[in-house]
């Protein structure tokens, strides 16, 4: 459920999912995290809190298979896509992710090193 003015801030582009995540809280699914910038034409009506929770429309039965989804070990919802749909209406595309296991971190990490040292080796020679 967005505000007049967080809409219009959308559509001039100054929303950020960046570190957003999504949880169901009395059987309705809420977005925390995002950040919608204040709609400066708007300053009267700005909503207070650019970084406000966030409660996401979706219907009854979507519900209730995200909650049986979540209720596996290891999953979230995520954020992956904030767009306006033909209709001018905003959506956000979300999903289920399973977090890394340590050792794929690990191997993520020794990846990330490796890279880097290529990249030093690679400036110097």
């Amino acid at each position: 459920m967005l505000l007049g003015p967080e809409v219009k801030s959308l559509r001039a582009g100054q929303g950020n999912l960046t570190e957003a995540h999504c949880i169901v809280r009395n059987e309705t699914v809420m977005l925390i995290g995002s950040h919608i910038n204040p709609y400066p034409p708007a300053a009267a009506n700005n909503h207070a809190d650019p970084a406000r929770t966030r409660k996401l429309l979706l219907h009854k039965h979507q519900i209730t298979r995200l909650i049986g989804k979540l209720k596996e070990k290891g999953l979230t919802l995520v954020p992956l896509k904030l767009y306006f749909n033909e209709r001018g209406r905003a959506k956000l595309e979300i999903g289920l992710a399973r977090g890394k296991k340590m050792h794929d971190k690990r191997h993520a990490l020794k990846e990330r090193d490796v890279q880097r040292q290529l990249q030093r080796d690679y400036k110097t020679g």
